[in-house]
């Protein structure tokens, strides 16, 4: 087991494939945050008010369900965690895995993928779910996710 995660949340499989390409280049495991209830193309329909994109991310306090069975960090120092981009902050997903897991002590690299947003609000949106962490925003990729982007996040995470 490697002391670095690379952990993330991917809608539409943007995000998965970054973080696949992360986790090769700089040697660590791979975890897939998974909702009981997987996210379907009218579920993400931003224009929709009532989707349930839309009905997570205007009540900060929801968490959606994740799959918890297999989780384990306390094996790792380092935790890289990925994300699309909701509403110029990270889903409420993220709260939900960094509040059912024990990140005290541990460093968490934030990455996103997003069609023009930046992180926002982020990190100080993600920090009172992960006491005792120390988070830090490294990158967010937006457009195609060129060999050239991902070695500007490896460089980043070193």
């Amino acid at each position: 087991m490697s002391n670095k995660l690379v952990a993330y949340f991917s809608a539409t499989g943007k995000t998965a494939k970054v973080a696949e390409k992360l986790a090769s280049a700089i040697g660590a495991d791979i975890y897939e945050i998974k909702p009981e209830v997987k996210y379907t193309k009218a579920d993400l329909n931003w224009m929709n008010k009532k989707s349930r994109s839309s009905v997570e991310m205007n009540d900060k306090s929801f968490r959606p369900a994740i799959i918890t069975d297999d989780v384990d960090v306390s094996g790792y120092d380092t935790i890289y965690l990925g994300f699309p981009i909701w509403w110029y902050v990270a889903p409420t997903i993220i709260n939900t895995f960094l509040e059912v897991c024990d990140f005290s002590g541990k460093k968490i690299v934030l990455f996103a993928t997003s069609g023009s947003s930046g992180f926002g609000n982020t990190g100080a949106e993600l920090q009172p779910s992960a006491p005792g962490a120390e988070i830090m925003e490294a990158k967010v990729l937006s457009g195609i996710i060129t060999d050239g982007k991902i070695k500007s996040l490896v460089d980043l995470c070193q």
